[in-house]
C-alpha cells in the first residue's frame, strides 16, 4: 500500500511540472543611473521592465542579469528582490549592477557617428522562480537605444 501511494505522489508531482511550460519573460531598459564610478569599476542601478507573456503569473525570486553594449560585455548584476509579474502583464524593477566599462567606451570611441547616436545592447540571463518543476527561466534581449538616453544622469 506505501509503494502505491509513493507511486501516486511522484506521479503527481511529475504531472504538476508538465503543464508548466514557460514561455521566456521579455525584458527590457526602463533607465540606467550611476551611483558610483572609479576608474576600474562602476556601480550603476539598472531599471528594467518584465513583461510576462505567460496566462499565469510568475512569481520570481532571483534575477541574473548580463548587460552588453556595442557587442561588449558592459556589466553583470544579480538580485534576490522578490516580485510577482501578472499574467499577461509586466512589472518594473530597479538592480544593482557592477560594470568595468573600458571596453564598451573604446568601441564607442572608435564607431562611426551613426553607431554612436544608437547604441545595440544585449540583456541576458536567466530569471530565478518557484514555478512547478521549471526553476529558471533563460531570457536574451536585443535591441538599440538613443545613447544620449543610456548617459542622460537626470533619469
Amino acid at each position: 500500500m506505501r509503494v502505491i501511494a509513493v507511486l501516486v505522489l511522484s506521479l503527481l508531482v511529475a504531472c504538476a511540472g508538465v503543464g508548466t511550460q514557460l514561455e521566456p519573460p521579455k525584458l527590457s531598459f526602463v533607465k540606467l543611473r550611476t551611483i558610483e564610478a572609479g576608474l576600474f569599476e562602476q556601480r550603476l542601478e539598472l531599471r528594467l521592465r518584465v513583461q510576462n507573456p505567460n496566462s499565469l503569473s510568475l512569481p520570481v525570486h532571483g534575477l541574473d542579469v548580463d548587460v552588453e553594449l556595442a557587442g561588449e560585455h558592459f556589466a553583470h548584476g544579480v538580485s534576490a528582490r522578490e516580485f510577482t509579474v501578472p499574467a499577461n502583464g509586466e512589472a518594473e524593477f530597479d538592480m544593482l549592477l557592477t560594470a568595468n566599462a573600458a571596453n564598451a567606451l573604446i568601441r564607442l570611441a572608435t564607431a562611426d557617428r551613426r553607431e554612436r547616436e544608437q547604441i545595440e545592447y544585449r540583456l541576458h540571463g536567466k530569471l530565478s522562480t518557484r514555478l512547478g518543476v521549471k526553476r529558471t527561466v533563460p531570457f536574451d534581449e536585443t535591441g538599440t537605444l538613443p545613447l544620449g538616453e543610456l548617459l542622460d544622469r537626470r533619469r
